[in-house]
């Protein structure tokens, strides 16, 4: 009989371990929304906040909904075999009320906010606003700027409290593009210019991504939006519609030819240089850029010595193939690539 109830007992307490193992799990989902992942719910410019501010309502009015049902349950199972008597009528009465009055009128309240806020984010900028256009491809971002020569990747600078116009294209298939903390998703449509806008109330760094599934390296198809002062965006335009940084030493001259007589030429672009490819990206300023690959790696030397040389290993299906450098000429290759700023 001891040995039955020990059984018993230790089967009761292998019962009670899910529970206690659902929310440990659930507490580890919530440690990882932190850090600096990006969130609708930490908005820092004017589309986000307006979309914020409305999943906010439809949240308390969940809430506030909940507890009112909560509290009719309670009340229903505490005078459930009470002597109180109903009057005639007054069931129909309640149901009316709270079931068809109620949530008619927080369901139209909610639509109004909805529609508001719907032609807020459709409101297009001025005519003189910045203007971006930014070219889809699997898997990065190409950004030019209306008027300049310069083109950057996986990076888009903006400067602060002002809006500015985005047009949208895609090079091959379907991509959406979404900056959670400025404003919501807008889908790239092969043969249409889609446009949105970004604002920022304030300085920083935002993460934006591609939300539409695209690909195998779908995940790797990430963006930065540098939000910046006038003055510090106006010296970054002039910086990208200029020629590239000439190099300075010898190992960045010796570079650079390998750079412009190799295989990187046919591909990508370097300002002032021989190298004016278009399949990859311009490779201009690379080295300022806070990625390689979209997202996929930090950019260093390591880094990018290991994608130069074989960026499948990295990046398994983008369009780069390996590279044939010679060893030698690798260390003097990224050296060139990294000054370029």
């Amino acid at each position: 009989m001891e040995t039955t109830a020990e059984t018993t007992s230790s089967a009761g307490r292998g019962r009670r371990r899910p529970p206690a193992l659902a929310a440990l799990s659930g507490l580890l989902l919530l440690a990882g929304c932190g850090g600096s992942a990006p969130s609708a719910l930490n908005p820092a410019g004017t589309g986000a906040i307006r979309v914020s501010g409305l999943w906010w309502l439809l949240f308390w009015i969940s809430m506030a909904v909940f507890a009112e049902v909560m509290a009719v349950l309670l009340w229903a199972l505490v005078f459930r075999r009470g002597t109180a008597r109903v009057r005639h009528g007054q069931p129909l009465r309640f149901v009316t009320v709270t079931g068809a009055a109620v949530p008619f009128v927080i369901l139209v309240a909610v639509y109004g906010v909805g529609l508001r806020d719907l032609a807020a984010l459709g409101d297009p900028p001025d005519r003189d606003a910045p203007t971006v256009e930014v070219t889809g491809h699997k898997w990065w971002w190409e950004v030019r700027y209306e008027g300049g020569s310069g083109a950057t990747a996986n990076e888009i600078h903006i400067p602060v409290g002002e809006r500015v116009r985005v047009r949208l294209r895609t090079d091959d298939v379907l991509h959406s593009f979404w900056v959670p903390q400025l404003m919501p998703k807008t889908d790239l449509i092969a043969g249409e210019t889609r446009e949105t806008w970004l604002q920022a109330e304030r300085a920083g760094r935002y993460r934006g991504q591609c939300a539409e599934y695209c690909g195998t390296q779908h995940a790797h198809m990430a963006f930065l939006v540098v939000a910046e002062s006038r003055a510090e965006y106006d010296a970054w335009r002039a910086r990208l519609d200029a020629p590239a940084r000439q190099p300075q030493t010898e190992a960045e001259r010796r570079g650079q030819q390998a750079f412009v007589q190799g295989t990187c030429a046919a591909c990508h672009a370097v300002r002032g240089t021989g190298a004016q490819g278009r399949v990859g990206p311009d490779l201009s300023t690379v080295g300022s850029r806070w990625s390689i690959g979209a997202g996929a790696v930090p950019n260093d030397a390591g880094h990018l010595g290991g994608w130069i040389a074989n960026s499948q290993t990295v990046k398994p299906g983008n369009a780069m193939p390996p590279q044939p450098v010679d060893a030698a000429q690798l260390p003097d290759l990224i050296a060139y690539l990294r000054s370029l700023r």
